[in-house]
């Protein structure tokens, strides 16, 4: 269970500093092009036991932040404001509702504000996930985070993915787009 907190840990320090960032950096909208709703390319982990679609305008960031060493693949948008962020850790015997739960009161601990939208059990094709979806604040921007638990090979799998809630219901479909893609063997 520590090793998952670090690891939220890094993905709400992640998103921080996306919101510190104050860049100029022009987004789709303002640059005239057209978001892209559709899904780029498949990435596969785990050795083909897991796999979800990346957004087109995110990229592999993983070299960029820790080693393959670690367990962590993390993607992004080039702001940084999205974020999908997948840590294989330890071990565990605790229910995946439990550890959701564990991980809504830490997170309550780092943002008074945090609003729960979803804590639920879900099912990728057989394989039994728990879903934990929330608006997280810092310095005043608000991201819509979704954190999927699972285990695969008897190994707790975290995924979170951390976009721009100027739009909650946007930031929500979207989340829900990549989700919907996940495969787990």
């Amino acid at each position: 269970m520590r090793n998952l907190v670090k690891y939220v840990g890094i993905g709400l320090l992640a998103f921080g500093l996306a919101a510190c960032d104050n860049s100029n950096t022009p987004t789709a909208a303002k640059s005239g092009k057209a978001q892209s709703a559709k899904s780029g390319k498949t990435v596969t982990l785990l050795d083909g036991k897991l796999n979800f679609s990346l957004p087109t305008d995110m990229s592999d960031q993983s070299g960029k932040v820790g080693t393959q060493a670690n367990n962590m693949h993390v993607y992004s948008d080039p702001t940084g404001q999205k974020a999908i962020i997948v840590i294989v850790g330890d071990a565990t015997n605790a229910s995946l509702d439990v550890l959701a739960k564990r991980l809504e009161e830490q997170q309550r601990t780092r943002d008074p504000q945090l609003q729960v939208v979803t804590n639920k059990a879900i099912d990728v094709k057989g394989h039994a996930l728990q879903q934990f979806d929330s608006i997280i604040s810092a310095r005043g921007q608000t991201a819509w985070s979704s954190v999927i638990l699972g285990k695969v090979d008897g190994k707790l799998l975290t995924m979170q993915l951390t976009l721009p809630a100027d739009n909650q219901q946007k930031a929500q479909s979207e989340a829900e787009r990549i989700i919907n893609t996940l495969t787990v063997k």
